[in-house]
């Protein structure tokens, strides 16, 4: 398994995700959203896994003026918009390759774990 957590510190549902794979001894690199971000590629394979970039978009996060943009913003240039403000996404997106899940998911964890 080769296991990516994308969040921020201050994140519960990141720390839980961080938990679930340290309590079972699967490596997981934790990669700060805010610190490092997302490379394009990474958010084009995990929306087209989840349903789409909208899909990806957290409706309660605290910057509402950066979700606010970046909803409205026309679709050619919403990608862009969310690499700048990666604080909109919901958390954690946790990869295992080319599969993902938004959000804290254990049951999916607990099926890539009997898969790998």
């Amino acid at each position: 398994m080769n296991i990516q957590i994308f969040g921020t510190k201050k994140s519960s549902d990141t720390r839980k995700a961080e938990r679930w794979f340290k309590e079972r001894r699967i490596k997981a690199q934790v990669i700060d959203l805010l610190d490092k971000g997302i490379s394009k590629g990474e958010l084009r394979s995990v929306a087209s896994c989840c349903g789409g970039l909208d899909a990806l978009l957290d409706e309660n996060c605290r910057d509402r003026d950066a979700l606010a943009l970046v909803r409205y913003t026309a679709p050619a240039q919403k990608e862009d918009a969310v690499l700048e403000h990666p604080q909109v996404l919901r958390q954690p997106i946790v990869r295992n390759g080319k599969k993902a899940a938004v959000g804290y998911a254990p049951e999916v964890y607990e099926a890539w774990a009997k898969e790998g």
